[in-house]
């Protein structure tokens, strides 16, 4: 732990590393109680596809399509070579430290503490936005689904933000009010209802894909690639914040009933489902219709456009406006899930109040912890108008991907005997590949991007010395004091 640097020292206290063993022991062996193992690799594999699955795909074809024409299919390809490379490092540290955490408690195990809690605090900051964002954009899909189906929409002042012409958005607190009951209720039940609402979404899409088809024209497909390579780069990038959430599978690792064997294939296994159904649907699209029309309709209305052409009738905007609905919800659970184990691991390391880890006796849920986080949601997506701030979250998950690309690097030097339920192939050059994709594609991000990151570790920086530091259990582990 920290060698090279004195015990008791500043330079130690931020590089000493979480021993794996300890790591693993103390999954489900925290003083505020054990969470459940209930979790198949059924429920973990669609945790991630729902993370996953999103809106990304409603909205992405009306802005990727114009900059790559039919070679969008070869972006999302491109785009999932992308995020292969992080995915199998994921897998293989899932599958070594099957705890809560994620990356967070990973980087722990591998890069030192002060890195451990750089990871945690720039996920909370793209866990807790992100899903605001989402929730905000429940209401509009909700809105859109009611004018379909009935004929009226809710009120701006209740559907909609201040800076969105609205007071407040009462359908942002409703859905993460509907994802807080299922999660209070236990993992296995908001397992459930997940594989439900995936399932639900999964159909819709493919809903979309047959019918599209059936408007096939092998002559939209030329020229395929009109702006060249370039443009297919490009649509990639655009289109790689789609399979951002493929990692939720990997904060359930102490939920997990065979967490050594099913992580790993779980976050495999739903990347491949996501792909699989984006260039289905991206094919379906371009094949259906023209690619220059699609720079003419933003988001969702590309793809009702193609359904109306194909069909002559307005009504499969109705079932793509459910099919949006559905996706969100699952979401806002997913992510609502695994911003509270995440949160769960870091209280058990005693970096965040104890509040976080105290886990309910009837259920084995984090009640206070969800609640928090339901409550801080709420408000976001509520009040304030996210705007840039939405749009800079991106930035903490592709971090936390470099440092997990980083971490099998690191734990293959220094515990290079350690069993392994699965191996990264290609090693070392995988999660190389993974950290140059990671900050390539950082180093795109726009300028006001990169301002929220730094101000927000500024003030992660001031957290960590004020109180983490000093309340760490390693800290008091090797003081020889008492970690309760």
């Amino acid at each position: 732990m920290g060698a090279g640097a004195r015990p008791g020292s500043l330079l130690h206290s931020l590089i000493r590393t979480k021993p794996v063993d300890q790591v693993v022991r103390e999954g489900g062996d925290g003083e505020g109680g054990e969470l459940k193992r209930s979790m198949g690799l059924l429920q973990l594999t669609l945790f991630s596809v729902g993370a996953t699955l999103g809106t990304g795909i409603f909205v992405v074809l009306g802005e990727a399509v114009p900059l790559a024409g039919p070679a969008i299919v070869l972006a999302f390809v491109l785009a999932a070579f992308t995020a292969m490379f992080s995915a199998l490092s994921y897998a293989e540290l899932a599958g070594t430290i099957p705890v809560s955490g994620s990356s967070y408690s990973y980087s722990y195990a591998t890069l030192g503490e002060l890195v451990a809690w750089v990871c945690g605090w720039c996920l909370l900051l793209e866990y807790a936005v992100s899903v605001s964002a989402v929730a905000v954009g429940w209401g509009q899909y909700l809105n859109d689904f009611f004018d379909q189906a009935f004929g009226f929409t809710l009120p701006t002042a209740i559907s909609s933000p201040p800076g969105g012409g609205g007071v407040i958005n009462i359908p942002a607190v409703v859905i993460v009010l509907i994802a807080t009951f299922f999660l209070l209720r236990g993992a296995s039940e908001s397992a459930t209802a997940n594989v439900i609402m995936v399932f639900l979404k999964i159909g819709v899409l493919l809903f979309f894909c047959v019918v599209a088809f059936t408007a096939f024209d092998t002559g939209n497909l030329t020229p395929f690639a009109p702006l060249g390579a370039a443009g297919i780069s490009a649509a990639g990038s655009k289109v790689f914040f789609s399979y951002i959430g493929f990692d939720a599978a990997s904060t359930a690792g102490e939920e997990a009933k065979n967490p050594k064997r099913d992580l790993p294939l779980a976050i495999m296994l739903s990347l491949f489902i996501v792909t699989t159904v984006y260039v289905l649907v991206a094919l379906a699209a371009v094949g259906a219709m023209p690619f220059p029309e699609f720079g003419a309709h933003e988001g969702e209305a590309s793809l009702s456009t193609v359904l109306e052409r194909a069909t002559g009738e307005s009504w499969p905007s109705l079932i793509l406006s459910l099919g949006a609905v559905i996706a969100i919800a699952s979401v806002v659970l997913t992510v609502m899930y695994g911003q509270t184990r995440i949160l769960f691991a870091m209280s058990r390391d005693g970096l965040i109040p104890k509040v976080f880890q105290k886990v309910s006796r009837r259920t084995q849920v984090p009640v206070a912890n969800t609640l928090l986080v339901a409550l801080f949601i709420s408000v976001l997506g509520a009040v304030i108008p996210l705007g840039e701030l939405a749009d800079a979250t991106s930035i903490g998950t592709l971090f936390a991907f470099m440092l997990v690309n980083f971490g099998v690097l690191v734990l293959r030097r220094t515990r290079p005997d350690m069993p392994r339920s699965f191996r990264t192939p290609l090693f070392p050059l995988t999660p190389i590949l993974g950290v140059v994709f990671c900050i390539y594609l950082m180093a795109n991000l726009r300028g006001v991007t990169w301002i929220v990151f730094l101000l927000w570790n500024v003030a992660g920086f001031a957290a960590y010395f004020l109180y983490g530091r000093r309340h760490s259990r390693l800290n008091r582990l090797e003081k020889g004091g008492d970690v309760r």
